[in-house]
């Protein structure tokens, strides 16, 4: 799919097939991994804590730009028929939660994916003191769309508090783990690779 060595994701790297059948699975390889992280979740207020960030993050950066967005795309796309289990546990199902107050969050997992993939197609994603930049990028286009988006269901003055504040530890977390886990994987690849 890349034509320079450069612009080779971890995915490109580690599992070398080429073709838009291959393409499918990963992107909707990737939003099933979404989903799947979507379940460990608990609400805290209006907008609920997930691992779904920690699977936005890697999806980007191990499938490049276009197709980590692509598979955040489905993600939603697949959410809004209502199938259950998809989105985060306890919330109401379909396309109500993408017009709901974790709306906005859910709409921002295209755009992370598509900028920590552009990063990591330039390299960032090789190095901790590359990647946790990277993440964290990934991680305030989430909440640009969540907060602005949240914005329009509770006051002005309380939206940092239902929306930001109380998941600082958890990024935190999930982004220290994504830009430690990806350099570990591309050490891991070249020792196998020779």
């Amino acid at each position: 799919m890349k034509t320079s060595a450069a612009r080779l994701t971890f995915m490109d790297v580690a599992l070398p097939r080429a073709g838009i059948l291959w393409d499918a699975v990963l992107v909707v390889g990737f939003a099933c991994l979404t989903a799947a992280f979507a379940q460990i979740s608990f609400w805290i207020g209006p907008v609920p804590v997930t691992g779904q960030t920690f699977a936005v993050l890697l999806a980007g950066a191990l499938l490049g730009s276009r197709r980590g967005a692509l598979s955040q795309l489905s993600y939603l796309a697949i959410g809004a028929t209502g199938i259950p289990y998809w989105f985060a546990l306890g919330g109401t199902p379909g396309i109500a939660r993408l017009i709901g107050p974790s709306g906005g969050y859910l709409i921002g997992f295209v755009a992370a994916a598509f900028l920590v993939g552009w990063l990591a197609e330039r390299g960032w994603d090789r190095r901790v003191w590359t990647a946790v930049p990277a993440m964290i990028g990934g991680s305030v286009v989430i909440y640009i769309f969540g907060l602005s988006w949240l914005a329009h269901f509770v006051p002005g003055s309380a939206v940092l508090q239902a929306g930001l504040y109380p998941f600082i530890i958890s990024d935190v977390i999930k982004v220290v783990a994504a830009a430690l886990v990806l350099p570990s994987g591309w050490l891991l690849l070249r020792c196998f690779k020779g």
